[in-house]
């Protein structure tokens, strides 16, 4: 997993995985929940990870449709730092089910980022 990773809210899935796919050749390396509707596909183009998130309502074209996702050695922390350096804390800490633990911030300039970090096996 790269340490920061492009992220794409989309509305459609099937039409972003096809351009990807036939335009990249990019493959299809993880997929959340694995049965039933997509929250998020895990897409890798070479050597570099990208993720595809459902978002029903993306807003208009202005909206923000593209996210970082950075990993950090603990979110917990990093989170506690965001605000001292002009960010702002939009969400979390939560623990998901796919093994993170996920932060939802945006930088002084209102782009939108994910502090994730592994959760330890139990």
């Amino acid at each position: 997993m790269s340490t920061i990773q492009p992220v794409i809210l989309t509305a459609d899935h099937d039409v972003l995985l096809g351009f990807y796919t036939k335009l990249f050749g990019a493959e299809e390396i993880f997929r959340v929940p694995e049965e039933g509707p997509v929250f998020y596909l895990g897409l890798r183009i070479g050597d570099t990870d990208l993720g595809l998130v459902a978002k029903a309502t993306l807003g208009d074209r202005e909206a923000p449709r593209i996210l970082l996702s950075i990993g950090v050695d603990n979110v917990d922390e990093t989170l506690g730092r965001v605000t001292a350096l002009g960010g702002s804390v939009r969400g979390g800490p939560n623990d998901m089910p796919w093994g993170q633990r996920v932060a939802h911030i945006q930088d002084p300039d209102g782009n939108p980022l994910n502090l994730t970090q592994p959760i330890p096996a139990q």
